[in-house]
């Protein structure tokens, strides 16, 4: 999704102009132009692809309903009639098919989950339980909530929302009756507010702008106190202090995230001996030294730490934020690194979570296996390194990582992480064309057509789906459609590991020739000298096309096992489509 060009359908049972109003503000990245629908016609707008509204140009949907309107049996519920779970779910089921019939004419559909109505409260504790031919009110909103995430969690493009989380955080200012009675409009600012900056938090995960390394300070920021001071055992760090228990509960939220694949790195002006035994041995320690893909502990400039981490990591500076307790080395590196997220930090240490939560940095539209293992590929990347300065040659060192190619065809099991891989690899991409998960699954079970996943893995561990590439087969042509690899295998042979499959594949199918053309972009320019330099394959005088003729095997590096998805030797390739 273009980030800087999208366009949402507000479709809505209640008035809501003042979230279109908020979604076109430019406080917050990124603008959204909004258009709404005509009120309280959703059923109506979902079932008719045909209406003008769908044809001026939006690329997403909002689709937010009251649960009572939108699922009549609900309604009858609140109602005290009788209602079975059976028909409760039935109509959901309905109102699900009609968001997935939306999601194929935009990008992305968001859907806040239903709420109770703002001033109902029924019987109390009688609304979550459920009776022969009737069911609670309050019961039956958890279970039509956890049907829909049920029926909608497979499509890429709906995005669910908890709408009881804005409600939550207005607090008795969500909604006014008063004002619904008289103008239809249900939802306060505040509300308005939180659901918009929601919606742009997911779409900025959807363009790959979501935040992936934190870089943390550590005294007064993951520890209360001076280490260097007073030692691990004198640091406030949970025990049954509300300061040390609020470091506690702020290490927890951090690992959280790193279990979701974000990377926690530390860059800290401190002893670097004594600052790492208080990691490795103070009891109270959420987060251990595995946690942290990498640290600058010294006495050198944060600034410059910070530059040398994301060079180490391979990581862009606008994918950092920087949190530290201390407001002069928050102003130092936002001066010298603008592109670094440096947040505004609460004096008030217990506000730390809170604080962390808050900034709606790390969304994203799915995490995979690779995502959470993360730090982990980093730790063994380490290893690596350590590895190569001990080796004799470039040569020695890669057939001592004893690497392992595996290539699998696109399904189920590994789209996700594909599609991610494809729209946000940059720097190792042929062409950089994006596309979404249907329409790569699509494209790879085309006749004549392949396109491979590629897992790598050496001695020290698992780097994970990691490259993709594909190849079009008309007649004695073959065209190689995309290219692409992980920046962390990049160099070790794996491209020519990933060439031979698709000119096995072309080759296979009578192909004589087989092309790869560069598109040039911003940052594609390392694939560019890939194949210029490195590929082996002739090229034109301007270096954008290059070429297989199929008279003669390409040779596959000797220090890469190449294997089919089923871990058996290399064998013919499968021919998807055909």
């Amino acid at each position: 999704m273009d980030i800087k060009n999208i366009h949402c359908l507000l479709i809505a049972d209640h008035t809501i102009d003042q979230l279109g109003a908020i979604l076109k503000s430019s406080d917050d990245s990124p603008v959204v132009k909004a258009t709404v629908a005509h009120f309280d016609q959703v059923q109506q707008i979902l079932m008719n692809p045909a209406l003008s509204c769908w044809k001026e140009g939006a690329n997403a949907a909002l689709v937010w309903t009251r649960p009572e309107r939108a699922i009549d049996a609900f309604r009858r519920i609140l109602s005290r009639e009788r209602v079975t779970q059976e028909e409760l779910l039935a109509e959901v089921d309905e109102f699900a098919s009609l968001i997935q019939r939306a999601s194929d004419r935009v990008e992305a559909v968001f859907v806040p989950l239903w709420t109770m109505p703002a001033w109902w409260r029924g019987t109390g504790g009688l609304e979550l339980k459920s009776r022969p031919g009737a069911i609670g009110a309050v019961r039956a909103l958890m279970l039509m909530n956890a049907r829909l995430a049920e029926k909608l969690e497979s499509n890429s493009k709906i995005h669910l929302l908890d709408a009881s989380r804005w409600m939550a955080s207005a607090g008795k200012n969500a909604t006014n009756p008063k004002l619904w009675l008289m103008t239809k409009a249900l939802y306060s600012l505040e509300v308005f507010k939180d659901a918009a900056a929601d919606i742009k938090a997911i779409l900025r995960g959807i363009a790959g702008l979501s935040k992936k390394l934190i870089v943390l300070d550590l005294d007064d920021t993951l520890w209360g106190g001076v280490v260097g001071e007073n030692g691990w055992e004198g640091v406030a760090l949970g025990g049954h202090d509300p300061v040390g228990e609020s470091f506690a509960d702020f290490q927890r939220a951090l690992k959280g995230l790193k279990n979701t694949g974000v990377i926690l790195a530390i860059v800290s002006k401190n002893d670097e001996k004594t600052a790492v035994a208080a990691i490795r041995e103070n009891p109270e320690m959420v987060l251990k030294d595995s946690d942290f893909a990498g640290w600058r502990i010294n006495w050198l400039d944060k600034a410059t730490n910070i530059k040398e981490l994301a060079e180490e990591l391979n990581l862009g500076h606008d994918s950092i934020i920087f949190i530290d307790d201390n407001p002069a080395e928050r102003a130092r590196v936002k001066e010298s690194l603008p592109l670094v997220t440096v947040p505004d930090w609460p004096a008030d240490k217990m506000l730390y979570t809170q604080a962390l939560h808050a900034l709606r940095l790390f969304d994203r539209p799915s995490v995979t296996d690779e995502d959470m293992g993360r730090t982990d590929m980093y730790v063994a990347e380490r290893q690596r390194t350590e590895a190569k300065s001990s080796s004799v040659s470039m040569e020695d060192w890669l057939a001592s990582l004893q690497l392992k190619v595996t290539y699998e065809p696109l399904g189920p099991g590994n789209i996700k992480r594909a599609a991610q891989l494809f729209n946000k690899t940059n720097q190792m991409n042929l062409t950089t064309r994006r596309m979404t998960e249907a329409e790569l699954l699509a494209w790879g079970q085309e006749k004549n057509h392949a396109m491979y996943a590629y897992r790598v893995a050496d001695r020290f561990g698992d780097y994970g789906l990691t490259g993709l590439a594909a190849v079009e087969v008309r007649g004695g042509e073959a065209t190689v459609t995309d290219f692409l690899l992980s920046c962390r295998v990049m160099g070790r042979g794996v491209e020519k590991g990933m060439l031979t499959t698709l000119l096995d594949f072309a080759k296979k199918l009578g192909a004589k020739k087989t092309t790869a053309k560069y598109i040039e972009s911003k940052r594609n320019k390392p694939c560019h000298d890939y194949f210029k330099d490195e590929s082996g394959l002739p090229k034109n005088d301007a270096a954008t096309e290059f070429w297989w003729t199929h008279d003669q095997d390409f040779p596959t590096p000797s220090h890469i096992t190449l294997v089919q998805g089923d871990g058996s030797a290399v064998a013919e390739p499968t021919l998807a489509g055909s």
